[in-house]
């Protein structure tokens, strides 16, 4: 993810668990996509427990980040063609 700073992010959790994350996702957002540890966004390798779910909002991408010692976060960066590639390269179901 290059440095975290520079996405233009904003935080919709903090402190949280993957688990936490994934059910974030999945009762908020009508488009979701679930990926595997290592699938490759904003030029990095996502990392967290399998499956990682991913929300689409539009031009949009809701994602898990960990800050080593400062826990998880989920994100939402706006990126029309990160949105495109996790439609393309994302599962439907977990």
């Amino acid at each position: 993810m290059g440095c975290v700073e520079d996405l233009g992010y904003d935080v919709l959790l903090s402190m949280a668990s993957f688990k936490e994350c994934r059910s974030y996702v999945e009762k908020h957002f009508k488009e979701v996509y679930y990926v595997d540890p290592g699938f490759k966004i904003f030029e990095k390798r996502i990392i967290g427990v399998p499956p990682i779910a991913l929300g689409i909002d539009g031009d949009a991408v809701i994602l898990p980040y960990t800050k080593p010692c400062h826990g998880t976060y989920l994100l939402r960066v706006v990126s029309s063609e990160d949105a495109v590639m996790v439609r393309k390269n994302g599962r439907d179901k977990p």
